[in-house]
Protein backbone atom coordinates (compact mmCIF):
# COMPACT_ATOMS: atom_id res chain seq x y z
CA UNK A 1 0.00 0.00 0.00
CA UNK A 2 1.41 3.39 -0.95
CA UNK A 3 0.73 6.69 0.79
CA UNK A 4 -2.07 7.71 -1.57
CA UNK A 5 -3.97 4.48 -1.03
CA UNK A 6 -3.48 4.70 2.73
CA UNK A 7 -5.01 8.17 2.59
CA UNK A 8 -8.01 7.17 0.48
CA UNK A 9 -8.69 4.20 2.76
CA UNK A 10 -8.37 6.42 5.85
CA UNK A 11 -10.81 8.95 4.38
CA UNK A 12 -13.40 6.27 3.63
CA UNK A 13 -12.98 4.65 7.06
CA UNK A 14 -13.36 8.10 8.63
CA UNK A 15 -16.69 8.77 6.92
CA UNK A 16 -15.37 11.01 4.14
CA UNK A 17 -16.66 9.14 1.09
CA UNK A 18 -17.08 11.92 -1.51
CA UNK A 19 -14.19 13.69 -3.23
CA UNK A 20 -14.77 16.73 -5.45
CA UNK A 21 -11.67 16.80 -7.62
CA UNK A 22 -9.63 18.67 -10.20
CA UNK A 23 -6.34 16.74 -10.16
CA UNK A 24 -3.01 17.23 -11.92
CA UNK A 25 0.28 15.35 -12.30
CA UNK A 26 1.20 15.39 -8.62
CA UNK A 27 -2.13 13.81 -7.66
CA UNK A 28 -2.08 10.87 -10.10
CA UNK A 29 -1.27 8.30 -7.43
CA UNK A 30 -4.30 9.49 -5.45
CA UNK A 31 -6.37 9.14 -8.64
CA UNK A 32 -4.97 5.64 -9.18
CA UNK A 33 -5.85 4.72 -5.58
CA UNK A 34 -9.50 5.54 -6.33
CA UNK A 35 -9.51 2.54 -8.69
CA UNK A 36 -8.28 0.23 -5.94
CA UNK A 37 -10.42 1.46 -3.03
CA UNK A 38 -14.16 0.87 -2.87
CA UNK A 39 -16.44 3.40 -1.24
CA UNK A 40 -15.14 6.76 -2.47
CA UNK A 41 -17.31 8.69 -4.94
CA UNK A 42 -15.16 11.04 -6.98
CA UNK A 43 -16.87 13.97 -8.73
CA UNK A 44 -14.87 15.89 -11.33
CA UNK A 45 -15.08 19.68 -11.54
CA UNK A 46 -13.60 21.59 -14.46
CA UNK A 47 -12.54 24.49 -12.25
CA UNK A 48 -11.31 24.45 -8.67
CA UNK A 49 -13.91 27.03 -7.57
CA UNK A 50 -16.56 24.48 -8.53
CA UNK A 51 -14.76 21.83 -6.48
CA UNK A 52 -14.48 23.88 -3.28
CA UNK A 53 -17.99 25.34 -3.59
CA UNK A 54 -19.46 21.88 -4.09
CA UNK A 55 -17.75 20.68 -0.91
CA UNK A 56 -19.37 23.63 0.91
CA UNK A 57 -22.84 22.76 -0.39
CA UNK A 58 -22.33 19.09 0.45
CA UNK A 59 -21.50 19.87 4.07
CA UNK A 60 -24.39 22.29 4.51
CA UNK A 61 -26.88 19.58 3.54
CA UNK A 62 -25.15 16.43 4.77
CA UNK A 63 -23.57 17.76 7.96
CA UNK A 64 -20.40 15.75 7.34
CA UNK A 65 -17.34 16.83 5.33
CA UNK A 66 -16.43 15.87 1.80
CA UNK A 67 -12.87 16.03 0.54
CA UNK A 68 -11.45 18.01 -2.34
CA UNK A 69 -8.48 17.14 -4.55
CA UNK A 70 -6.58 20.18 -5.86
CA UNK A 71 -3.44 20.57 -7.94
CA UNK A 72 -0.57 22.34 -6.18
CA UNK A 73 -0.66 25.99 -5.12
CA UNK A 74 -2.34 27.42 -8.25
CA UNK A 75 -5.13 24.85 -8.03
CA UNK A 76 -5.72 25.73 -4.39
CA UNK A 77 -5.59 29.44 -5.26
CA UNK A 78 -8.28 28.96 -7.90
CA UNK A 79 -10.54 27.49 -5.21
CA UNK A 80 -9.88 30.02 -2.45
CA UNK A 81 -12.86 32.30 -3.15
CA UNK A 82 -15.37 29.56 -2.42
CA UNK A 83 -13.27 28.30 0.50
CA UNK A 84 -13.69 31.82 1.88
CA UNK A 85 -17.46 31.45 1.58
CA UNK A 86 -17.29 28.00 3.18
CA UNK A 87 -15.21 29.31 6.08
CA UNK A 88 -17.77 32.03 6.80
CA UNK A 89 -20.49 29.36 6.79
CA UNK A 90 -18.57 27.11 9.24
CA UNK A 91 -18.53 24.28 6.70
CA UNK A 92 -16.28 21.30 7.31
CA UNK A 93 -14.05 20.36 4.36
CA UNK A 94 -10.95 18.15 3.99
CA UNK A 95 -8.75 19.62 1.24
CA UNK A 96 -6.11 17.35 -0.28
CA UNK A 97 -3.60 19.49 -2.16
CA UNK A 98 -0.83 17.93 -4.21
CA UNK A 99 2.76 19.13 -3.89
CA UNK A 100 5.98 18.41 -5.77
CA UNK A 101 8.02 15.50 -4.46
CA UNK A 102 9.98 16.64 -1.41
CA UNK A 103 13.32 16.33 -3.19
CA UNK A 104 12.01 18.31 -6.21
CA UNK A 105 10.77 21.40 -4.34
CA UNK A 106 14.21 22.94 -4.01
CA UNK A 107 14.67 23.14 -7.79
CA UNK A 108 11.99 25.84 -8.03
CA UNK A 109 10.07 24.26 -10.89
CA UNK A 110 7.43 26.49 -12.54
CA UNK A 111 4.55 25.34 -10.33
CA UNK A 112 6.46 25.62 -7.05
CA UNK A 113 4.72 27.89 -4.53
CA UNK A 114 4.12 28.40 -0.81
CA UNK A 115 1.08 26.14 -0.53
CA UNK A 116 0.87 26.38 3.23
CA UNK A 117 0.93 30.18 2.95
CA UNK A 118 -1.93 30.06 0.46
CA UNK A 119 -3.94 27.64 2.59
CA UNK A 120 -3.73 29.27 6.02
CA UNK A 121 -6.08 32.25 5.53
CA UNK A 122 -9.01 29.95 4.65
CA UNK A 123 -8.04 26.88 6.70
CA UNK A 124 -8.18 26.32 10.45
CA UNK A 125 -5.84 23.30 10.12
CA UNK A 126 -2.89 23.00 7.70
CA UNK A 127 -0.24 20.29 7.50
CA UNK A 128 2.26 18.98 4.94
CA UNK A 129 2.93 15.24 5.22
CA UNK A 130 6.70 14.71 5.53
CA UNK A 131 6.75 11.08 4.34
CA UNK A 132 4.52 8.25 3.18
CA UNK A 133 4.25 6.64 6.60
CA UNK A 134 2.76 9.87 8.01
CA UNK A 135 0.08 10.34 5.37
CA UNK A 136 -2.67 8.18 6.89
CA UNK A 137 -2.15 9.64 10.35
CA UNK A 138 -2.19 13.17 8.96
CA UNK A 139 -5.33 12.40 6.97
CA UNK A 140 -7.07 11.13 10.11
CA UNK A 141 -6.11 14.33 11.93
CA UNK A 142 -7.49 16.41 9.03
CA UNK A 143 -10.82 14.56 9.23
CA UNK A 144 -11.00 15.15 12.98
CA UNK A 145 -10.33 18.87 12.47
CA UNK A 146 -13.01 19.16 9.78
CA UNK A 147 -15.55 17.42 12.02
CA UNK A 148 -14.82 19.51 15.11
CA UNK A 149 -17.29 21.94 16.66
CA UNK A 150 -17.55 24.35 15.00
CA UNK A 151 -16.69 22.52 11.79
CA UNK A 152 -13.51 23.67 10.06
CA UNK A 153 -11.63 23.63 6.80
CA UNK A 154 -8.62 21.32 7.03
CA UNK A 155 -5.94 21.34 4.32
CA UNK A 156 -3.54 18.41 3.96
CA UNK A 157 -0.66 18.94 1.53
CA UNK A 158 0.53 15.73 -0.09
CA UNK A 159 4.01 15.74 -1.71
CA UNK A 160 4.07 13.38 -4.70
CA UNK A 161 6.68 11.03 -3.24
CA UNK A 162 4.68 10.65 0.00
CA UNK A 163 1.84 9.46 -2.25
CA UNK A 164 3.85 6.91 -4.22
CA UNK A 165 6.19 5.57 -1.50
CA UNK A 166 5.26 2.63 0.70
CA UNK A 167 3.01 3.33 3.69
CA UNK A 168 2.10 1.36 6.81
CA UNK A 169 -1.67 1.21 6.37
CA UNK A 170 -4.73 3.20 7.34
CA UNK A 171 -5.13 5.31 10.48
CA UNK A 172 -8.06 5.54 12.82
CA UNK A 173 -9.71 8.94 13.03
CA UNK A 174 -9.55 10.36 16.57
CA UNK A 175 -12.84 10.48 18.45
CA UNK A 176 -14.87 13.42 17.21
CA UNK A 177 -14.88 16.35 19.57
CA UNK A 178 -18.21 16.53 21.35
CA UNK A 179 -20.52 19.24 20.09
CA UNK A 180 -20.30 22.05 22.60
CA UNK A 181 -23.42 22.55 24.67
CA UNK A 182 -24.07 26.14 25.70
CA UNK A 183 -23.50 28.49 28.58
CA UNK A 184 -26.26 28.33 31.21
CA UNK A 185 -25.13 31.74 32.41
CA UNK A 186 -25.57 33.19 28.91
CA UNK A 187 -29.09 31.70 28.73
CA UNK A 188 -29.96 33.14 32.15
CA UNK A 189 -28.69 36.55 31.04
CA UNK A 190 -30.79 36.37 27.85
CA UNK A 191 -33.87 35.43 29.89
CA UNK A 192 -33.25 38.41 32.19
CA UNK A 193 -32.99 40.75 29.20
CA UNK A 194 -36.19 39.37 27.63
CA UNK A 195 -38.10 39.74 30.90
CA UNK A 196 -37.02 43.36 31.16
CA UNK A 197 -39.66 44.69 28.81
CA UNK A 198 -37.37 46.82 26.64
CA UNK A 199 -37.58 46.32 22.89
CA UNK A 200 -35.33 43.33 22.13
CA UNK A 201 -34.22 41.59 18.96
CA UNK A 202 -33.43 37.86 18.96
CA UNK A 203 -30.96 37.58 16.06
CA UNK A 204 -30.44 34.06 14.70
CA UNK A 205 -28.21 32.12 12.35
CA UNK A 206 -26.61 28.66 12.13
CA UNK A 207 -28.34 25.85 13.98
CA UNK A 208 -30.97 28.23 15.36
CA UNK A 209 -32.51 28.44 11.87
CA UNK A 210 -33.53 24.78 11.75
CA UNK A 211 -37.25 24.05 11.90
CA UNK A 212 -36.93 23.17 15.60
CA UNK A 213 -34.89 26.26 16.42
CA UNK A 214 -37.36 28.54 14.64
CA UNK A 215 -40.30 26.92 16.43
CA UNK A 216 -38.66 27.65 19.79
CA UNK A 217 -37.95 31.22 18.72
CA UNK A 218 -41.63 31.62 17.81
CA UNK A 219 -42.63 30.52 21.32
CA UNK A 220 -40.15 32.91 22.91
CA UNK A 221 -41.33 35.78 20.71
CA UNK A 222 -44.97 35.07 21.50
CA UNK A 223 -44.28 34.93 25.24
CA UNK A 224 -42.07 38.00 25.53
CA UNK A 225 -42.96 40.19 22.55
CA UNK A 226 -39.37 40.23 21.27
CA UNK A 227 -38.69 40.49 17.56
CA UNK A 228 -36.96 37.58 15.80
CA UNK A 229 -34.82 38.09 12.70
CA UNK A 230 -32.07 36.30 10.80
CA UNK A 231 -28.74 37.66 9.69
CA UNK A 232 -28.67 39.17 6.21
CA UNK A 233 -27.10 35.91 4.94
CA UNK A 234 -27.25 32.46 6.53
CA UNK A 235 -25.73 29.03 5.83
CA UNK A 236 -29.09 27.27 5.85
CA UNK A 237 -32.59 28.28 6.87
CA UNK A 238 -35.78 26.24 7.17
CA UNK A 239 -38.54 27.96 5.19
CA UNK A 240 -42.08 27.35 4.00
CA UNK A 241 -45.57 26.67 5.33
CA UNK A 242 -45.75 25.41 8.89
CA UNK A 243 -42.39 26.96 9.80
CA UNK A 244 -41.86 30.21 11.67
CA UNK A 245 -41.16 32.76 8.94
CA UNK A 246 -38.72 35.50 9.89
CA UNK A 247 -37.26 38.40 7.98
CA UNK A 248 -33.56 39.09 7.62
CA UNK A 249 -31.68 42.31 8.30
CA UNK A 250 -31.66 44.13 4.95
CA UNK A 251 -28.42 44.44 3.02
CA UNK A 252 -29.04 48.10 2.19
CA UNK A 253 -28.03 50.38 5.09
CA UNK A 254 -30.88 52.83 4.49
CA UNK A 255 -33.34 49.94 4.86
CA UNK A 256 -31.64 48.31 7.85
CA UNK A 257 -31.28 51.38 10.07
CA UNK A 258 -34.99 52.16 10.49
CA UNK A 259 -35.77 48.49 11.18
CA UNK A 260 -33.20 48.31 14.00
CA UNK A 261 -33.50 51.86 15.39
CA UNK A 262 -35.84 51.12 18.30
CA UNK A 263 -34.11 48.06 19.76
CA UNK A 264 -32.51 48.53 23.17
CA UNK A 265 -31.10 44.99 23.31
CA UNK A 266 -29.96 42.40 20.75
CA UNK A 267 -29.52 38.77 21.82
CA UNK A 268 -27.16 36.93 19.46
CA UNK A 269 -27.80 33.24 18.76
CA UNK A 270 -24.70 32.28 16.73
CA UNK A 271 -25.19 35.54 14.83
CA UNK A 272 -22.72 38.40 14.53
CA UNK A 273 -23.23 41.96 15.67
CA UNK A 274 -25.12 43.57 12.74
CA UNK A 275 -22.66 45.50 10.58
CA UNK A 276 -22.78 46.99 7.10
CA UNK A 277 -21.40 44.81 4.31
CA UNK A 278 -19.11 47.65 3.18
CA UNK A 279 -18.03 51.08 4.36
CA UNK A 280 -19.79 54.02 2.73
CA UNK A 281 -19.00 57.72 3.09
CA UNK A 282 -21.08 59.34 5.84
CA UNK A 283 -22.86 56.09 6.71
CA UNK A 284 -22.38 53.99 9.86
CA UNK A 285 -20.55 50.67 9.93
CA UNK A 286 -22.61 49.41 12.88
CA UNK A 287 -26.31 49.01 12.11
CA UNK A 288 -27.54 48.82 15.70
CA UNK A 289 -28.73 52.09 17.27
CA UNK A 290 -26.57 54.02 19.70
CA UNK A 291 -26.96 52.70 23.23
CA UNK A 292 -28.25 49.30 22.13
CA UNK A 293 -26.71 46.51 24.27
CA UNK A 294 -25.63 43.27 22.62
CA UNK A 295 -25.75 39.96 24.51
CA UNK A 296 -24.25 36.76 23.10
CA UNK A 297 -26.20 33.62 24.01
CA UNK A 298 -24.44 31.12 21.72
CA UNK A 299 -21.49 31.09 19.34
CA UNK A 300 -20.88 28.97 16.25
CA UNK A 301 -20.39 25.34 17.22
CA UNK A 302 -22.54 25.58 20.34
CA UNK A 303 -25.89 23.81 20.55
CA UNK A 304 -28.25 26.68 19.80
CA UNK A 305 -31.38 24.50 19.72
CA UNK A 306 -30.66 23.24 23.23
CA UNK A 307 -29.96 26.81 24.35
CA UNK A 308 -33.27 28.00 22.88
CA UNK A 309 -35.03 25.13 24.64
CA UNK A 310 -33.46 26.22 27.93
CA UNK A 311 -34.39 29.85 27.25
CA UNK A 312 -38.00 28.92 26.47
CA UNK A 313 -38.15 26.89 29.68
CA UNK A 314 -36.69 29.75 31.74
CA UNK A 315 -39.31 32.12 30.31
CA UNK A 316 -42.19 29.65 30.59
CA UNK A 317 -42.72 29.83 26.81
CA UNK A 318 -44.80 27.01 25.36
CA UNK A 319 -45.93 26.01 21.84
CA UNK A 320 -49.30 27.67 22.35
CA UNK A 321 -47.54 31.00 22.90
CA UNK A 322 -46.45 31.16 19.26
CA UNK A 323 -48.56 33.71 17.42
CA UNK A 324 -50.32 32.78 14.16
CA UNK A 325 -48.59 34.20 11.10
CA UNK A 326 -50.18 35.94 8.16
CA UNK A 327 -48.44 34.70 5.03
CA UNK A 328 -48.41 36.48 1.70
CA UNK A 329 -51.04 35.11 -0.66
CA UNK A 330 -49.39 33.43 -3.63
CA UNK A 331 -50.80 32.82 -7.08
CA UNK A 332 -49.34 32.26 -10.52
CA UNK A 333 -48.45 35.65 -11.98
CA UNK A 334 -49.18 36.75 -15.52
CA UNK A 335 -47.84 39.48 -17.75
CA UNK A 336 -44.49 41.17 -17.42
CA UNK A 337 -41.51 39.83 -15.52
CA UNK A 338 -40.91 42.01 -12.48
CA UNK A 339 -39.19 41.28 -9.18
CA UNK A 340 -42.65 40.75 -7.64
CA UNK A 341 -43.94 38.43 -10.38
CA UNK A 342 -40.73 36.39 -10.31
CA UNK A 343 -41.10 35.97 -6.54
CA UNK A 344 -44.70 34.82 -6.95
CA UNK A 345 -43.76 32.33 -9.66
CA UNK A 346 -41.00 30.87 -7.51
CA UNK A 347 -43.24 30.59 -4.47
CA UNK A 348 -45.77 28.65 -6.53
CA UNK A 349 -43.16 26.40 -8.09
CA UNK A 350 -40.97 25.36 -5.13
CA UNK A 351 -41.73 21.69 -4.46
CA UNK A 352 -41.87 20.19 -1.00
CA UNK A 353 -38.46 19.43 0.53
CA UNK A 354 -36.63 21.45 -2.11
CA UNK A 355 -33.23 23.06 -1.54
CA UNK A 356 -33.04 26.67 -2.72
CA UNK A 357 -29.55 28.10 -3.27
CA UNK A 358 -29.79 31.87 -3.47
CA UNK A 359 -27.30 34.10 -5.27
CA UNK A 360 -29.95 36.18 -6.97
CA UNK A 361 -28.39 39.33 -5.45
CA UNK A 362 -30.40 42.46 -6.36
CA UNK A 363 -33.16 40.61 -8.23
CA UNK A 364 -33.84 38.35 -5.27
CA UNK A 365 -34.11 40.83 -2.43
CA UNK A 366 -37.90 40.67 -2.56
CA UNK A 367 -38.17 36.88 -2.79
CA UNK A 368 -38.47 36.15 0.93
CA UNK A 369 -42.04 37.19 1.84
CA UNK A 370 -43.88 35.12 -0.82
CA UNK A 371 -41.70 32.02 -0.45
CA UNK A 372 -42.65 31.75 3.23
CA UNK A 373 -45.97 30.41 1.93
CA UNK A 374 -44.34 27.80 -0.33
CA UNK A 375 -44.13 24.13 0.70
CA UNK A 376 -41.43 23.40 3.33
CA UNK A 377 -37.90 23.74 1.95
CA UNK A 378 -34.36 24.81 2.89
CA UNK A 379 -32.74 28.08 1.84
CA UNK A 380 -28.93 28.39 1.42
CA UNK A 381 -27.16 31.75 1.08
CA UNK A 382 -23.71 33.18 0.44
CA UNK A 383 -22.05 33.85 3.79
CA UNK A 384 -18.78 35.23 2.46
CA UNK A 385 -19.92 37.52 -0.35
CA UNK A 386 -17.53 36.09 -2.95
CA UNK A 387 -19.60 35.61 -6.11
CA UNK A 388 -19.61 32.42 -8.16
CA UNK A 389 -21.03 30.69 -5.08
CA UNK A 390 -24.41 29.31 -6.02
CA UNK A 391 -23.91 26.91 -8.93
CA UNK A 392 -21.10 24.96 -7.16
CA UNK A 393 -23.01 24.90 -3.85
CA UNK A 394 -26.10 23.65 -5.68
CA UNK A 395 -23.95 20.93 -7.23
CA UNK A 396 -22.67 19.77 -3.85
CA UNK A 397 -26.13 19.95 -2.29
CA UNK A 398 -27.50 17.74 -5.07
CA UNK A 399 -24.73 15.17 -4.49
CA UNK A 400 -25.56 15.18 -0.78
CA UNK A 401 -29.34 14.91 -1.27
CA UNK A 402 -30.07 13.11 -4.56
CA UNK A 403 -33.73 12.66 -3.62
CA UNK A 404 -34.36 16.42 -3.31
CA UNK A 405 -34.88 19.01 -6.04
CA UNK A 406 -32.29 21.79 -5.96
CA UNK A 407 -33.24 25.23 -7.27
CA UNK A 408 -30.30 27.52 -7.93
CA UNK A 409 -30.99 31.25 -8.39
CA UNK A 410 -28.13 33.35 -9.73
CA UNK A 411 -27.45 36.63 -11.52
CA UNK A 412 -25.80 36.44 -14.92
CA UNK A 413 -22.61 38.15 -13.73
CA UNK A 414 -22.17 35.75 -10.81
CA UNK A 415 -23.01 32.71 -12.90
CA UNK A 416 -20.12 33.34 -15.30
CA UNK A 417 -17.59 32.81 -12.48
CA UNK A 418 -18.36 29.11 -12.10
CA UNK A 419 -20.25 28.24 -15.28
CA UNK A 420 -18.40 24.90 -15.36
CA UNK A 421 -20.72 23.66 -12.59
CA UNK A 422 -23.29 22.91 -15.28
CA UNK A 423 -20.96 20.36 -16.88
CA UNK A 424 -20.54 18.51 -13.59
CA UNK A 425 -24.31 18.55 -13.07
CA UNK A 426 -24.80 17.05 -16.54
CA UNK A 427 -22.12 14.39 -16.10
CA UNK A 428 -23.48 13.33 -12.69
CA UNK A 429 -27.16 13.65 -13.67
CA UNK A 430 -27.80 16.00 -10.75
CA UNK A 431 -31.31 17.20 -10.04
CA UNK A 432 -30.61 20.96 -10.26
CA UNK A 433 -32.73 23.65 -11.89
CA UNK A 434 -30.60 26.76 -12.44
CA UNK A 435 -32.41 30.07 -12.91
CA UNK A 436 -30.17 32.79 -14.37
CA UNK A 437 -31.47 36.35 -14.04
CA UNK A 438 -30.04 37.94 -17.17
CA UNK A 439 -30.19 41.69 -16.61
CA UNK A 440 -27.02 42.23 -18.68
CA UNK A 441 -25.35 44.23 -15.92
CA UNK A 442 -23.57 43.77 -12.61
CA UNK A 443 -26.70 45.31 -11.09
CA UNK A 444 -25.38 45.21 -7.55
CA UNK A 445 -22.30 47.18 -8.60
CA UNK A 446 -24.46 49.79 -10.31
CA UNK A 447 -26.19 50.30 -6.97
CA UNK A 448 -22.90 50.29 -5.09
CA UNK A 449 -21.52 52.96 -7.43
CA UNK A 450 -24.29 55.25 -6.19
CA UNK A 451 -24.00 53.99 -2.61
CA UNK A 452 -20.37 54.99 -2.20
CA UNK A 453 -21.04 58.42 -3.70
CA UNK A 454 -18.84 57.93 -6.77
CA UNK A 455 -20.98 60.30 -8.82
CA UNK A 456 -22.73 59.71 -12.12
CA UNK A 457 -20.94 56.98 -14.12
CA UNK A 458 -19.59 57.95 -17.51
CA UNK A 459 -19.22 55.61 -20.46
CA UNK A 460 -15.96 54.01 -19.31
CA UNK A 461 -17.39 53.41 -15.85
CA UNK A 462 -20.58 51.93 -17.32
CA UNK A 463 -18.48 49.62 -19.48
CA UNK A 464 -17.08 48.15 -16.24
CA UNK A 465 -20.61 47.48 -14.96
CA UNK A 466 -22.49 46.25 -18.02
CA UNK A 467 -22.16 42.81 -19.59
CA UNK A 468 -24.31 43.44 -22.65
CA UNK A 469 -21.74 43.85 -25.46
CA UNK A 470 -21.96 41.08 -26.50
CA UNK A 471 -24.95 39.70 -24.64
CA UNK A 472 -24.49 36.30 -23.01
CA UNK A 473 -26.57 33.50 -24.54
CA UNK A 474 -27.32 31.31 -21.55
CA UNK A 475 -29.32 28.71 -23.44
CA UNK A 476 -26.38 28.10 -25.77
CA UNK A 477 -23.89 28.14 -22.91
CA UNK A 478 -25.95 25.54 -21.04
CA UNK A 479 -26.28 23.39 -24.16
CA UNK A 480 -22.51 23.45 -24.57
CA UNK A 481 -22.23 22.05 -21.04
CA UNK A 482 -24.79 19.34 -21.70
CA UNK A 483 -27.70 21.00 -19.87
CA UNK A 484 -31.04 21.67 -21.65
CA UNK A 485 -32.12 25.27 -21.33
CA UNK A 486 -34.75 27.74 -22.37
CA UNK A 487 -35.16 31.53 -22.22
CA UNK A 488 -38.28 33.32 -20.95
CA UNK A 489 -39.27 36.98 -21.00
CA UNK A 490 -42.75 36.98 -19.46
CA UNK A 491 -44.38 35.54 -16.36
CA UNK A 492 -46.56 33.00 -18.16
CA UNK A 493 -43.59 31.40 -19.91
CA UNK A 494 -41.61 31.48 -16.66
CA UNK A 495 -44.39 29.59 -14.86
CA UNK A 496 -44.40 26.94 -17.57
CA UNK A 497 -40.61 26.63 -17.71
CA UNK A 498 -40.40 26.23 -13.93
CA UNK A 499 -43.10 23.57 -13.84
CA UNK A 500 -41.44 21.55 -16.61
CA UNK A 501 -37.90 21.84 -15.19
CA UNK A 502 -38.97 20.83 -11.70
CA UNK A 503 -41.01 17.89 -12.97
CA UNK A 504 -38.08 16.53 -14.98
CA UNK A 505 -35.07 14.65 -13.66
CA UNK A 506 -31.55 15.93 -14.17
CA UNK A 507 -30.20 19.43 -14.65
CA UNK A 508 -32.11 22.19 -16.43
CA UNK A 509 -31.47 25.91 -16.97
CA UNK A 510 -33.91 28.80 -17.34
CA UNK A 511 -32.66 32.15 -18.57
CA UNK A 512 -34.93 34.90 -17.23
CA UNK A 513 -34.48 37.85 -19.55
CA UNK A 514 -35.06 40.94 -17.44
Amino acid sequence: MNGAESLVRTLVAGGVDVCFANPGTSEMHFVAALDRVEGMRCVLGLFEGVVTGAADGYFRMKGTPASTLLHLGPGLANGLANLHNAKKANSGIVNIVGQHAVYHIGFNAPLTSDIEGLARPMSAWVRTSPDAKSVARDGAAAIAAAKSAPAQIATLILPADTAWNEADGIAQVPVESQRASYSSQAVDNAAKVLRGGAQTLLLLTGGALTEQGLALAAQISGKTGCKVMGQTYNPRMARGRGRFAINRIPYVIEQALPILKDFRHIVLVEANDPVAFFAYPNKPSLLKPEGCEVHRMTSGGENSVAALEALASALGAKPQDAKPQALVDIAKPTGALTHASIAQALAMAIPENAIVVDESVTTGRGFFPPTAAAPPHDWLQNMGGSIGFSTPVATGAAVACPDRKVICMVGDGSAMYTLQSLWTQAREGLNVTTIVFANRIYQILRGEFDGVGAGEPGQRALDMLKIDRPALDWVSLAKGMGVPGRAVNNADDFNKALAEAIAEQGPRLIEVQM
